[in-house]
């Protein structure tokens, strides 16, 4: 058997990971990261990591009788998720901060951390599936339940830092997680899921960023695709590509926004049709099912979290990747992540500098 630490947010999924773990005989060890400042709280108190999530994971380590342990990330997640979501919307971009605490945090210096603690795996209870091909080299895949697939999110591991994680829910349906929580009598086995980004309190971005960065949030104009002016904005964080409430516009047709323009502090707005693209530039790529991209290659491609994957073709550029979509796709982001697959396996992916026509 193995020793294995266990990443516990206080959610059902980790719950259950850590106590099927050890009833499959391994030793587990129970971590939970420690993200806030002291004496502030968190502003989201019900996410992940928050004061109570903490309590929670502590609650369920003793009811499983297993070792646990709160590690202080504060400065890293401040410095390298907090800064990083700050940074990019005030640029005009629109971050997904779970993906880059993924890549820096949590398989970065948590899993650090249980090598250090002479761990063999670190587990997490992410809906996604490692698996080995007959060569012996590890493949990220989707999780069975296509409602929970996390693998999107998961797109910057490395084949390396596969060798040394654990998903145990990864063949599972989330009903039978919630099943076997209370089978295992979890102090937390009713608790509802957190849908928001756990630093950000109500999922009020713009607010968040304003008292972050007050100099960077300043009103500017909303322009149409003429460069007319027609109304104002509030500040750049408040609106993501592809948004339509919230605009304070009565053009007499529903508008939606097309671009941020952060040099100009510009909100460019237009019809449903104008913010369908034929395909992106993405950078920053990190692949995991092949060794590198050398030709045109037909792919499944995820845009963002909860899109559905759209077929089309990539290739690469100048370390870069190029795709273009079968057919046109609404809302392509910048600074969103890009996730490219075959099939149920994650080939890798990167993030999206632009879109075009």
């Amino acid at each position: 058997m193995a020793r294995v630490v266990v990443a516990m947010s206080g959610g059902v999924d980790s719950s259950v990971s850590a106590a099927l773990l050890k009833k499959q005989g391994h030793e587990v060890i129970g971590v939970t990261m420690q993200i806030w400042s002291e004496g502030q709280g968190n502003p989201h108190e019900k996410g992940c990591c928050s004061v109570s999530a903490v309590e929670d994971a502590r609650r369920v380590a003793q009811k499983l009788g297993i070792p646990f342990y709160v590690l202080n990330f504060r400065n890293l997640f401040r410095e390298e998720v907090v800064d990083y979501f700050v940074e990019e919307y005030c640029s005009g971009r629109t971050p997904n901060p779970c993906i880059m605490c993924n890549r820096k945090i949590k398989f970065g210096h948590l899993l650090e951390r249980a090598k250090a603690l002479e761990a063999d795996f670190l587990a997490t209870g992410h809906y996604a599936r490692i698996e080995r091909d007959e060569k012996g080299r590890a493949r990220l895949k989707k999780g069975l339940d296509d409602d929970k697939d996390q693998s999107y999110a998961l797109y910057n591991l490395t084949t390396q830092q596969l060798n040394h994680i654990l998903f145990p829910l990864g063949a599972m349906e989330k009903g039978k997680t919630r099943e076997l929580a209370r089978e295992f009598k979890l102090p937390v086995h009713a608790k509802a899921e957190s849908q928001e980004i756990c630093f950000v309190a109500n999922n009020q971005h713009g607010d968040f960023i304003a008292q972050k960065n007050p100099d960077a949030v300043r009103p500017g104009n909303i322009v149409d695709e003429d460069g007319k002016i027609i109304g104002r904005h509030k500040g750049l964080p408040y609106y993501t590509v592809g948004q339509r409430r919230g605009l304070g516009l009565a053009m007499g047709y529903p508008v939606y926004v097309k671009e941020i323009r952060a040099p100009r502090n510009e909100i460019v707005v237009g019809s449903r049709e104008s913010i369908y693209s034929e395909g992106l530039l993405a950078s920053d790529i990190n692949w995991i099912g092949i060794d590198e991209l050398q030709e045109p290659l037909e792919v499944e491609i995820k845009i963002r979290y909860n899109a559905p994957a759209v077929g089309g073709k990539i290739w690469s550029k100048n370390n870069q990747v190029i795709t273009r979509f079968n057919k046109p796709v609404a809302a392509v982001t910048p600074g969103q992540s890009v996730v490219f697959y075959r099939g149920d396996e994650v080939l890798g992916g990167g993030i999206i500098q632009y879109s075009y026509s």
